[in-house]
């Protein structure tokens, strides 16, 4: 088989069949996700922003726009989710040093703690998933 047949061919059974079971894991993990975040007392989106937060590269902290970018929300809805967390003390805002026009989103000592609780929660169930999760093989 060339290449060019391999890129134009129909997808076939066993195709759809790992795009199924895909999607089904990530459901699943979500789901969990979802279910942890709220046993905890917080919103699914709420664990999502600190784990951005936190999760952000180089620095312990994001900008509402890069937070936005994570979630893939729109930025006045991650500007009133991060209200949500301030009164909740999870996160605080603070004016950029360099920029006064931005503002930075750093976690509280209250929203590490939680934070640290579900990534465990987290690292656990996906540890259990490496059998069963996989990235569907197919030609694109």
């Amino acid at each position: 088989m060339t290449e060019r047949t391999r890129r134009t061919r129909g997808l076939v059974k066993a195709d759809f069949e790992q795009l199924s079971e895909f999607r089904y894991q990530m459901r699943r993990f979500e789901r969990f996700s979802e279910q942890a975040a709220q046993s905890e007392g917080i919103t699914p989106l709420q664990y999502l922003l600190l784990l951005h937060i936190k999760g952000y590269p180089e620095r312990e902290w994001a900008t509402i726009g890069e937070l936005a970018e994570r979630l893939q929300a729109q930025h006045h809805g991650v500007v009133a989710l991060v209200s949500r967390c301030e009164a909740l003390n999870l996160v605080r805002r603070k004016v950029s040093e360099s920029d006064r026009r931005q503002v930075e989103v750093h976690l509280q000592k209250t929203g590490e703690k939680l934070l640290a609780r579900l990534a465990e929660l987290h690292r656990a169930e996906l540890r259990s998933l490496t059998s069963s999760f996989r990235v569907p093989q197919i030609d694109l």
